[in-house]
């Protein structure tokens, strides 16, 4: 039972996850930190509020509509998600790219005989048709 979890922990999906997991974490205070720090600043120059959830608030009916609390959702995610992608999957894909300009490409698959074949067949019964 032992050697089971050993090697569930030891695959390297699972340490892969922990590591996204550790990293996703110490990257939120980066960003919470460029928003706190820089953005809400400059909204709060912008708009007059000192945070986004404020802006565009009205009550109808008593209930509480905030369309800044959505745009600071939104601008949340945009943020991390650029950050990722700037600082995670570009470099990857670029370090991918020099990777495989190393490799040979693969050779096409042959197809089987009873395809071309066909593909013949085909080929010659459309060239009759033009004829006709």
């Amino acid at each position: 039972m032992l050697d089971g979890f050993k090697t569930f922990i030891m695959r390297g999906n699972v340490i892969d996850l922990a590591v996204a997991v550790v990293i996703g974490a110490a990257f939120a205070t980066v960003v919470s930190a460029l928003t706190e720090g820089i953005l809400f600043p400059l909204i709060a120059a912008i708009f007059g509020e000192p945070d986004l959830t404020k802006v565009w608030a009205f009550k109808i009916n008593g209930a509480d509509f905030s369309i800044g609390l959505f745009l600071d959702a939104v601008l949340n995610f945009l943020l991390v998600a650029a950050a990722l992608y700037f600082c995670i999957v570009f470099p990857m894909n670029k370090l991918a790219e020099r990777r495989a300009r190393g490799k040979e490409p693969e050779p096409a698959p042959v197809p089987e005989p009873n395809v071309v074949l066909l593909a013949e067949i085909r080929d010659l019964l459309a060239e009759q048709n033009r004829r006709a």
